[in-house]
């Protein structure tokens, strides 16, 4: 997946809106006014963080190579995903889908699904 795809995948989804809270270069992806993603725009290969279950984030750690702590973020709830082709899309989107249900689970119950 490239940049273009991570964003039309995250905007497709219910009540999400993209915004550059700290940069010109760090798109964030929120959910109700809540992070779920993170990126940056000039990287290469793409990285993305997103929310993970902190028992999930580490197998996911230790079954891929490309799956790390969350760069700047709680390393126990967020993982930095390297886009290098490796991983295949499904299993980005699924990391995305992961992220996006755990941020909006949090939100107050009128914004639940």
């Amino acid at each position: 997946m490239n940049i273009d795809e991570i964003r039309e995948y995250c905007l497709s989804k219910p009540d999400v809106e993209e915004c550059f809270p700290f940069d010109e270069e760090t798109l964030v992806f929120k959910v109700k006014g809540k992070m779920f993603l993170l990126t940056g725009l000039n990287e290469s290969p793409v990285h993305i963080n997103v929310k993970c279950d902190p028992d999930r984030a580490i197998e996911l750690r230790d079954e891929h190579a490309q799956v790390l702590p969350g760069y700047h973020m709680n390393k126990k709830h967020w993982n930095t995903i390297e886009i290098d082709g490796l991983l295949g899309a499904r299993f980005v989107k699924q990391q995305i889908d992961n992220s996006y249900d755990l941020v909006r689970a949090s939100l107050p119950k009128k914004y639940r699904y």
